[in-house]
């Protein structure tokens, strides 16, 4: 299968709060500000996923959702494991966690990455890559088979941004 063929069958897009994991290769995206992208790869099978989230902690009335950091990235280890993967296969990058201008406290990217870090050193996971902090907002573009990343920064992240698919899937 060509590699043009592969990235338009299997191109996924995350939008705060969703997390993807797949024993199928795939390009997965995502548009991040404050927000913090995990990819998990496991080097033995070739597999990964990704997740993306808003805040670093759950407990806010009660919620766990994908939302939060310590829930997402979690759910994410533990989808890798139902697909075979072994924690100690498993490796890290993480993107994002900008203080975009705006933002009420500029703290909240800070906080998502070190949750990241956290959760990821306490399952003894390798961090292999970061491309956090900053005042940029991030294009990310992930291959789970491959564990190799582009980012795009911007100046500016436009609503557009977060949901690129619309138009073509409208149409």
């Amino acid at each position: 299968m060509s590699i043009d063929r592969a990235v338009e069958v299997y191109r996924y897009h995350l939008t705060p709060g969703n997390l993807f994991s797949s024993a199928d290769q795939a390009m997965v995206s995502a548009v991040l500000g404050t927000c913090v992208a995990v990819c998990l790869h496991d080097r033995r099978l070739k597999i990964g996923g990704m997740n993306h989230y808003q805040h670093p902690k759950s407990g806010f009335f009660g919620l766990a959702t994908n939302d939060y950091g310590d829930v997402a990235i979690t759910a994410l280890i533990y989808k890798l494991r139902r697909l075979g993967s072994r924690v100690e296969d498993l490796e890290a990058q993480i993107f994002g966690g900008g203080d975009i201008v705006g933002e009420k406290n500029g703290k909240t990217g800070i906080k998502n990455v070190k949750m990241a870090r956290k959760i990821l050193k306490k399952n003894g996971i390798t961090i292999v890559s970061e491309d956090v902090g900053g005042t940029k907002g991030r294009r990310l573009i992930y291959h789970t088979g491959t564990n190799e990343a582009m980012v795009m920064k911007t100046h500016r992240i436009r609503r557009g941004d977060y949901y690129p698919y619309r138009q073509r899937l409208g149409s």
